[in-house]
């Protein structure tokens, strides 16, 4: 139920909240904020993650169903000014609601038939993007490195518009010790880059992309590591038509993943 009276920005739960901005904190406390009502409902539909919401009046009126979950979930309700939730927002705009939920991230574990690892992504944009087509694709997980964006970051969370709350992801893992561990469990492992000794359409054609697979990401300036694309089964580049120089990571992910979901599933 709503809580009596509008919280401000400078209350001391607002002020607790917005900490959850930071990674250290967000470590610390195990929380992190989720903006939005597409965001909030993914999240309140797993309401074991959410821990309260903070939502300026009319959101309850506007997305009845937001405060209908959250009341049935049990889950605390604070009305707030516009003040207030501008401070939780990483938005220009903020859309009104913002819910402050537990970590979500799970242990590493090398399994499944389709897995989207991303090395070394600093942008929290790509991040989130990359949740979103993993889980779009059917994928069975998303693993980051440790040199990776914090996938509960505001700007990460809010580019995955609600998948996080979908796929599994993992943190802060040693690539090279996770390629062992899938190639022990069957999984190939191909490294998604511009200069890729085969092409997509070859591994399309040839049966390649069927097999289980976990595809690797680079860094957006860099691409992978050397010692990384020295191990992998196969490097690969999507072919690239017209005049374009490369492809950002968000879209080399997106085809990559779904030829191989397409693959898979025939």
């Amino acid at each position: 139920m709503a809580s009596p009276g509008l919280l401000t920005a400078q209350s001391t739960r607002i002020k607790q909240a917005r900490r959850l901005a930071t990674r250290a904190f967000r470590r610390k406390a195990g929380r992190f904020l989720v903006e939005g009502p597409q965001a909030v409902r993914e999240a309140l539909e797993h309401r074991e993650l959410v821990v309260e919401v903070y939502a300026e009046p009319e959101v309850a009126t506007r997305h009845r169903d937001l405060y209908d979950l959250a009341a049935a979930a049990g889950v605390p309700w604070f009305e707030v000014n516009r003040a207030a939730v501008e401070a939780l927002s990483e938005t220009v705009t903020s859309q009104g609601v913002v819910a402050v939920c537990t970590l979500v991230t799970v242990p590493f574990a090398p399994t499944g038939k389709l897995i989207a690892a991303g090395v070394q992504v600093r942008d929290p944009g790509n991040v989130g993007t990359l949740i979103r087509t993993a889980d779009a694709a059917g994928a069975d997980a998303v693993v980051l490195s440790a040199e990776s964006v914090d996938p509960h970051n505001p700007k990460a969370v809010r580019a995955s518009v609600g998948s996080i709350f979908h796929v599994p992801v993992t943190v802060d893992v040693d690539i090279v010790t996770a390629v062992e561990a899938w190639r022990e469990q069957g999984l190939q492992v191909l490294a998604a880059d511009g200069y890729g000794a085969t092409d997509l359409d070859t591994c399309i054609d040839d049966g390649t992309l069927a097999k289980p697979t976990v595809w690797l990401f680079g860094n957006e300036a860099h691409g992978l590591p050397d010692d990384l694309n020295a191990i992998v089964d196969h490097s690969v580049k999507v072919p690239i038509y017209g005049r374009a120089e490369s492809l950002n990571l968000a879209t080399a992910a997106a085809i990559c993943l779904y030829a191989s979901a397409r693959a898979q599933r025939r």
